[in-house]
């Protein structure tokens, strides 16, 4: 078995950017029955959940038509999950969603609007110049 490798710069900043995460962030939480009314319902588990080697093709297709997507891939960025496919994502693609979701929760920015509700998504934090940290402020006595 192979290590998973911590995501990118890159990947972290494209994933910030992925409707299917913006998607998930407005879904969350918001419906707990989706598992009732998922695609995967009607199919074989292993479909989604194919060996390294394999594609995850007809899993992805199958996640894209469904009307539950977001709130899956809601539920496993919050738990974490790592294997097979998720609301339409490959782990690695849920690895670099993972670094956005478990953002700091204060330091949030609104993004786009997404099926009428606003959606925050955490922002990277932003390092001060070393100046504004050293500077002091004298008191005459």
């Amino acid at each position: 078995m192979t290590r998973a490798r911590t995501p990118r710069p890159h990947e972290v900043a494209q994933a910030r950017r992925d409707p299917r995460l913006i998607r998930a962030f407005s879904e969350r939480r918001l419906d707990e029955g989706w598992r009732s009314r998922g695609v995967c319902r009607r199919h074989d588990p292993e479909t989604f959940f194919p060996a390294p080697s394999e594609p995850p093709d007809a899993a992805l297709a199958l996640c894209r038509s469904c009307e539950v997507q977001g709130a899956c891939l809601a539920w496993a960025l919050d738990a974490g999950d790592t294997h097979g496919v998720w609301g339409a994502t490959t782990p690695r693609e849920r690895r670099a969603m993972a670094v956005v979701w478990r953002g700091d929760p204060d330091d949030v920015s609104l993004r786009q609007p997404a099926m009428g509700r606003l959606v925050l998504l955490p922002q990277p934090r932003r390092r001060e110049p070393d100046d504004a940290r050293e500077r002091t402020i004298s008191v005459a006595s």
